[in-house]
């Protein structure tokens, strides 16, 4: 009981951080609540820290019993809450709202400052400042001659006393680039809060109100609901069970024990909230929500724990406090979404040695196939810019000292100080800026802009995006894993063949022909063993199609009772759900559902149904013609399987047994002893139920194929039915090499002599096995697992699984992208979940597939385009730099090409909306490098003709358009014409580029589809016109000197000519070129898996450790804070309600795995090896060397 204990004192304490939790509802206000209702919010939430049987003593003590206790709430087991808004409205302020408060946004300023941290970006404000107060400095005027040439020229025109422009330029284009970061961040942050809302808002509840079931929105309810407990749910309040039907609970987010718990009103009634029900049903009388319940008090405190460190941090260190928010925020933004079901990594029955796996390895899921790969690239790409850029600063550096000192031969005089000093201070701008060029920061942002964009555009495609990544995975599939039921059927399941008193029915029988007798027996069992939940309604629109609510295989049967012209709701009515005596509820291991009625005479009768293989084993008897029982031996089973269901199952149906077994009253059976209770059964029926293919899936299917993907179906159907509907849908076609098989043996073949499952056994079944029949939860999982970890293949498959049971939550997780179903999908599921399909269709993992690649193909253009840019821009700084100790690319000039080449590129490319041709392609696979040949072709062949071209006119461009020429201009000289054609050359070049940059596979038209992206047009107009405003009348501080007309159109000329050689490109065939090979390889990330990963983490870590020791030093502090925390065991493995998970993003961000998507400097954060994370990487996600 020690968890008990501690949750006690944390309620406590909870108390004592929060006397006002919820508005108003405090000790005092709940004491004179009393008045209105006779139990306090006090009490009540003393009452549920107690467990089992102390808790049924205590009810007995003070309210008699759970009726007693439902009174004083004002309340009825049976009819629920009134519903009136008052009363509701009441009970909110007594006792509070079903809400946790969300922890507060970042506000606009805080990102702003935020993303002033980048390193690059101070260097330059420093290099900027220390440039404007060296400007306003005069040395004494007739000394100036001796510093030698290098104030001479200065006061040319009159332009001295606008020597501090330039350092304002550069303050003012940090500023633009910050506010754009700070911006950007922001909608991102925004658009996620509205994600999180929209999946709030659907998550619904069932309750009581007024005798009437209805679903409401889990915030909605009040203290004194009378709530509707089943299969599948996460408990959204503590509560009480008033009435149970073998209710079997897992406790493990809240206590981390994994048996499941069984719940019952005699031994131990209290649910909580957070806990899922793994069996059963029932109904609770909810008696604590939102921050009062167990989990929100969990969350109340963490919450109160954040409040402090905030506080320690901004009092403690300043500068860390603020490196420490920075990461923060990196991982709250992306941790958003991503966190929000984050923490539950490990299998979902905990077992140990996942627990134990999880804190030494890297979990596999952590860090996406792309993000690995971009890290690597950001860490390469940054460090060979620092390279470049100290080269750049000694060689301006060593060159001035010798020319003016050696050469010229001058002494260095006092007062030329600082004439010499703004020199060093203009080559230390030129090297900085070579930096910034050089380092990709627009590579987060290109990945974040695309996923979200991505996510924001696959829900219209009824995809609900959990963690970013997985859209992104998606694109990698090899794989998929999907349901047969609601997937790839329509999951409208209706009767169709019948065999009832030894005929088989083709069609749905008169009710003439069958025995009233057992007729009656038949809607009786029918009606009372199903869920009462389940029911058929009428249809919205007149001359559609009835409603089915509930269990899509019981509304069949109850549709069978109409069909038969009979009603069940009599028979409801006449022994409503309280008066069922015991219940086996349905779960995967006893795949049938059974329930026991008292007889008038006091003797029992159980009706059951279930899978007809399973079911006639169990049967002794039929009904035979006159309705009389008959016994019914193995041989005329086996005879049955052959004349009925295999018929019914070849033909796509799913075959159904409904037997019953009368039991006397005397001796009282034992009702735990289930095998033998439910036994002996005499068979009434057996019913062929069809639920036809979904119109769509064959058509989603061949294009899945021919996207390389492949699709395996795994169900708990029989196997006849599974193959029947496998050949509809297309996954199987006659002729082809394929298996199908049942669960056993499949376990049979995987499992060696003595029982444990061996890899090379799963090896020699995956790649042909299209159809896995009769298969238990654990038997998809073995599948999924054995497929990611195979080596036979040279790619390691992507795999993505469809579920929507409980019990599908370890596979969903396993899998690479798990998919639950938004409509049959139970919350187990959903919580285990990457992608939630709205719609439950197997179409929509294909659009998923689409955008996953898209995002791909559009980090692949962003890529393609920037590292031209960078290449020829540090390579032109650094020669000019070096032959005309002056960098031809002023600082302003490249931190304006900065901005379009980061920002506007990465929004403009990484918005191109997919096309189908994207699923004409096999995946990329995971080890493929980043940048393809095809990829470094472009760049090395646009980076040539964009080099020539700037040398050209750097070297010669004065004679050819006879003006002055710009070289070794001196100290604050004016703009020179020579120079503006440069860098507008530069830049349109660069904009025409970007149009070639939409194709990535050597594609021939490149204006393709141009125009369906009004996002690309829009900023390449943009940045033109804004360029012709600079180049025009830009002056000072852009360095620009007004073009003529002439100038101009060779400007244009140049630029257009990037379009006609990438058509001479694309026409070299990249197989001739030997040389690319390395250089493709050369960027090649390595693979994820294994010790590669721990390298690739160290290189990465070293890179930031040398940044930040004591920012790191001053992260594991916290951590450790926060791992004691978290000592409390509450979140071994969080599964706690979906409304709080939301919360959670923010409160657990730090003490859970994070996937930083903001980052190129990846690092997995892992609660258990905090102390040897590094951060992840700064503000703007630019990975500093």
């Amino acid at each position: 009981m020690s968890t008990t204990a501690t949750m006690g004192e944390m309620a406590n304490s909870a108390v004592e951080f929060y006397p006002k939790a919820t508005r108003g509802g405090g000790r005092e206000d709940g004491s004179h609540g009393a008045g209105d209702f006779g139990v306090t919010l006090k009490e009540l939430r003393e009452l549920m820290e107690l467990r089992g049987g102390e808790a049924l003593q205590k009810i007995q003590d003070s309210y008699g019993d759970t009726d007693g206790l439902c009174q004083r709430l004002k309340s009825s087991t049976t009819d629920g809450l009134s519903g009136d808004p008052a009363d509701l409205e009441r009970r909110c302020q007594t006792f509070g709202q079903n809400f946790i408060p969300p922890k507060k946004p970042k506000t606009f300023l805080e990102l702003v400052w935020e993303a002033l941290q980048d390193v690059t970006l101070i260097i330059l404000e420093i290099a900027a400042i220390i440039s404007l107060a060296l400007s306003f400095y005069q040395p004494p005027g007739e000394d100036s001659e001796s510093c030698g040439n290098v104030s001479a020229g200065a006061e040319d025109e009159g332009e001295g006393e606008a020597n501090w422009i330039e350092g304002a330029a550069i303050l003012l284009s940090v500023a633009c680039v910050v506010l754009v970061t700070a911006f950007n961040d922001w909608s991102k942050e925004k658009q996620f809060r509205g994600l999180q809302s929209r999946i709030e808002q659907e998550q619904k509840f069932t309750v009581v109100r007024k005798g009437n079931v209805i679903q409401i929105p889990v915030a909605d309810m009040v203290v004194g609901d009378m709530a509707q407990v089943k299969y599948g749910d996460l408990l959204p309040a503590d509560g009480i069970l008033v009435q149970g039907n073998d209710l079997k609970i897992d406790e493990s987010s809240l206590t981390g024990e994994s048996d499941h718990v069984r719940k019952s009103v005699d031994k131990d009634p209290m649910l909580l909230s957070g806990t899922h029900v793994m069996e059963g049903s029932g109904r609770m009388l909810v008696t604590a929500v939102g921050v009062n319940s167990q989990t929100g008090i969990i969350f109340t405190l963490l919450g109160a724990g954040d409040v402090e460190e905030d506080g320690k941090e901004k009092k403690g260190k300043q500068p860390d406090g603020a490196v420490e928010n920075n990461q923060n925020k990196a991982k709250k933004q992306d941790g958003g979404v991503a966190m929000e079901m984050q923490p539950l990594k490990s299998a979902e029955g905990g077992e140990v040695e996942d627990r134990e796996k999880k804190k030494t390895n890297v979990p596999k899921k952590e860090k996406s196939v792309l993000q690995g790969k971009l890290t690597k690239l950001a860490v390469q790409i940054g460090k060979a810019g620092l390279v470049m850029s100290a080269i750049t600063v000694i060689i301006l550096v060593l060159y001035f000292v010798i020319d003016t000192f050696v050469v010229e031969g001058h002494a260095w005089v006092t007062e030329c100080t600082p004439v010499y000093i703004q020199y060093f201070v203009k080559f230390f701008i030129i090297g900085v800026t070579v930096l910034v060029v050089a380092v990709p920061e627009g590579l987060p942002l290109a990945v974040t802009i695309s996923l979200a964009y991505s996510v924001k555009k696959m829900m219209k495609d009824n995809n609900l995006v959990r963690h970013l990544d997985a859209c992104e995975t998606m694109g990698n599939a090899t794989a998929i894993c999907s349901d047969k039921t609601g997937t790839l059927t329509t999951n409208r399941m209706t009767v169709v063949q019948a065999y009832v008193g030894d005929v088989h029915h083709r069609l749905i029988p008169d009710p003439g022909q069958i025995n009233p007798r057992t007729l009656d027996l038949l809607v009786n069992a029918i009606s009372i063993n199903s869920a009462y939940t389940s029911k058929i309604l009428p249809p919205d629109v007149e001359g559609g199609l009835a409603k089915q609510v509930g269990n899509k295989t019981e509304c069949g049967l109850l549709g069978f009772v109409l069909d038969l012209q009979q009603d069940y709701t009599p028979v409801r009515e006449q022994i409503p759900e309280e008066r069922l005596y015991k219940v086996y509820t349905f779960n995967s291991v006893r795949k049938s559902m059974s329930t026991v009625v008292k007889l008038p005479d006091g003797s029992f009768r159980l009706y059951s149904k279930g899978a007809s293989e399973i079911m006639l084993k169990k049967c002794s008897y039929i009904q035979d013609p006159n309705g009389e029982p008959r016994s019914f031996r193995p041989r005329d089973r086996d005879e049955m399987v052959k004349q009925v269901i295999e018929p019914m199952a070849c033909e796509g149906l799913r075959t159904i047994c409904i037997a019953y077994r009368d039991l006397p009253s005397n001796p009282e059976p034992d009702w735990e002893n289930e095998a033998e209770i439910v036994t002996e059964l005499t068979c009434i029926t057996v019913v062929g139920i069809e639920d036809p293919v979904r119109p769509e899936v064959p058509e989603a299917i061949r294009k899945c194929q021919r996207a390389g993907i492949t699709v395996r179906m795994v169900t708990g159907d029989n196997i006849n039915t599974a193959r029947a509907i496998a050949a509809k849908c297309g996954i199987i076609h006659p002729g082809d090499d394929f298996i199908c098989l049942e669960g056993k043996d499949f376990n049979r073949r995987i499992r060696n002599e003595k029982g444990e499952i061996e890899q090379e056994r799963i090896d020699k079944i995956w790649p042909k096995l299209r159809v896995l029949a009769r298969s238990s939860p654990t038997d998809k999982h073995t599948l999924v697992k054995g497929i990611i970890d195979s080596s036979i293949v040279e790619q390691r498959q992507v795999v993505a699984v469809t579920g929507d049971g409980t019990n599908d939550g370890p596979a969903l997780k396993k899998a690479d992208v798990g998919f639950a179903m938004g409509i049959a999908g139970t919350d187990v599921a959903k919580e285990a979940s990457d992608i939630i399909l709205t719609d439950d269709n197997f179409s929509s993992i294909v659009k998923a597939v689409m955008w996953g690649r898209n995002v791909y193909d559009s980090i692949s253009k962003f890529l393609q385009f920037q590292l031209t840019v960078n290449v020829v821009a540090v390579i032109v700084a650094f020669t000019g730099a070096c032959i005309t100790q002056d960098s031809p690319l002023k600082a302003v000039q490249m931190l304006w090409v900065n901005l379009i080449m980061d920002t506007f590129a990465s929004l403009a490319l990484a918005t191109e909306p997919p096309t189908e041709a994207l699923l004409l392609r096999k995946p990329y696979g995971r080890n493929n490098p980043l940048i393809s040949l095809t990829m470094m072709k472009n760049i090395l062949g646009h980076g040539v003709y964009q080099l020539v071209i700037i040398f050209t006119l750097l070297f010669i461009g004065e004679r050819m358009f006879n003006i002055d020429s710009g070289r070794n201009a001196p100290l604050h000289s004016p703009p020179s014409e020579h120079y503006t054609i440069i860098f507008n050359t530069f830049v349109l070049m660069q904009l025409f580029n970007e149009i070639n940059a939409r194709k990535i596979h050597g594609e021939r038209n490149v204006f393709d589809g141009i125009f369906s992206n009004p996002i690309f047009c829009s900023i390449v107009l943009g940045t033109f016109a804004v360029q012709i405003v600079i180049a025009h009348w830009g002056g000072k501080p852009f360095s620009c000197a007004p073009l003529n007309i002439e100038q101009w159109l060779w400007c244009l000329f140049v630029g257009v000519g990037e379009l006609l050689w990438g058509q001479v490109i694309a026409t070299v065939p990249t197989e001739r070129l030997p040389c690319l090979k390395e250089a493709g390889l050369g960027l090649e990330p390595g693979e994820e898996e294994g010790e590669e990963l721990a390298e690739d983490e160290e290189e990465i870590d070293c890179a930031e450790r040398e940044l930040r020791r004591g920012q790191i030093l001053w992260f594991r502090g916290l951590n450790r804070i926060q791992t004691q925390m978290e000592v409390v065991s509450t979140f071994k493995r969080s599964g706690s309600f979906q409304g709080a998970v939301r919360r959670r993003s923010s409160v657990l961000s730090q003490l859970h795995d994070v996937n930083t998507i903001s980052t190129p400097s990846h690092v997995a954060l892992s609660t258990a090896t905090a102390n040897t994370s590094p951060a992840p990487g700064n503000a703007s996600g630019e990975s500093i060397p």
